[in-house]
């Protein structure tokens, strides 16, 4: 065998069409564009999912489903998962160390599945009803780290308060 006369396995290359060559080609003419019409001319074009005027499809049919944006930076733990944890406090910081939520994550939620084998201390992350019996039951505790905002201290001025002058408007002079 060599290589120049090697051919591709029959039927396996189809003969390209090549069109406007008379009429005993097939495609001479019109060159399979039929007769007239938008389509049969150069540059006809109409957008995709156009019905001739009719609404469209996708514009029938009703709108469904939601894509959540914050999704990605909301993780769900389930109770199972915090006994692989080697530290007896939890935290969003010691989950992203053991690799059980993202490093973009900014909230946490742990949900009831599974069993608590071990006393935990669970710092700012919001639980479940479930989860947070489980965790009292196991002998754990729950420190909710909430942020309360500091109301703005007063500024008190050194000078006595100026009386308020009258409401009524100066007379004006006439000359």
């Amino acid at each position: 065998m060599k290589l120049n006369t090697i051919k591709p396995a029959d039927g396996s290359v189809k003969v390209a069409r090549r069109v406007g060559r008379g009429n005993g080609s097939g495609f001479g003419k019109t060159s399979g564009r039929g007769i007239k019409g938008q389509k049969s001319r150069a540059g006809g074009f109409h957008k995709v999912g156009f019905e001739g005027g009719q609404m469209p499809i996708q514009r029938r049919l009703p709108k469904r489903g939601f894509r959540s944006l914050s999704k990605k930076f909301n993780a769900k733990i389930r109770t199972s998962e915090l006994n692989k944890l080697d530290s007896d406090i939890i935290d969003l910081l010691s989950l992203k160390k053991a690799n059980i939520i993202s490093e973009i994550t900014i909230n946490a939620k742990i949900y009831l599945s599974g069993e608590i084998t071990k006393k935990l201390t669970i710092q700012g992350l919001s639980l479940s009803k479930g989860a947070r019996k489980a965790v009292e039951d196991a002998g754990g505790k729950i420190v909710d780290l909430k942020i309360e905002a500091k109301p703005a201290a007063k500024k008190e001025s050194a000078k006595p308060a100026a009386k308020k002058e009258s409401a009524k408007p100066a007379a004006k002079k006439e000359k």
